[in-house]
């Protein structure tokens, strides 16, 4: 009788070509770890993708565009992310901006979250990418764009 290893383990001396379980795999760690950074905050992965998208634009950003934003890169439903705004600006960390309600704003709360979050999620990035040589992180980054752009003109097809 034969048996088949279900747990298909990879050699660590024996690199592994890339595909898709190769990805999910290195994504779902990384953003494990990434999520005990903001765990740590009482931040989850969605806010903290949906509050960085609001800090980065400066100053405040339509409410439309921020969900057009997050769902282009969570891939979620629209409900999902107005639900992560609920969330957000029920912890005051977004807030509407008084001069045009239909704008948001990071809160000096959330601006924060933000910075603090992202300065653990830098050193932890460091420790993950420390010792890979930059033309290796560069061609990683070209593929994995392509295979970015492939997937959503996919979607935008389907």
């Amino acid at each position: 009788m034969t048996t088949t290893n279900t747990t298909d383990t990879v050699n660590a001396n024996v690199p592994a070509a890339l595909n898709s379980r190769v990805i999910g795999v290195a994504h779902y760690a990384v953003r494990a770890c990434l999520e005990g950074v903001l765990g740590r905050h009482g931040a989850t992965f969605q806010q903290s993708v949906t509050l960085r998208v609001v800090v980065v634009a400066g100053g405040s950003l339509d409410r439309d565009a921020l969900v057009r934003d997050v769902i282009g890169s969570l891939k979620v439903d629209e409900s999902e992310v107005r639900g992560v705004i609920g969330e957000l600006t029920a912890a005051g960390l977004l807030e509407e901006d008084p001069t045009e309600p239909s704008r948001l704003r990071p809160t000096d709360a959330g601006r924060e979250l933000y910075e603090i979050t992202t300065a653990e999620s830098a050193e932890l990035s460091a420790r993950l990418y420390a010792g890979i040589p930059a033309e290796d992180l560069a061609v990683a980054g070209r593929v994995l764009g392509l295979i970015r752009d492939r997937a959503n003109a996919e979607l935008a097809a389907a």
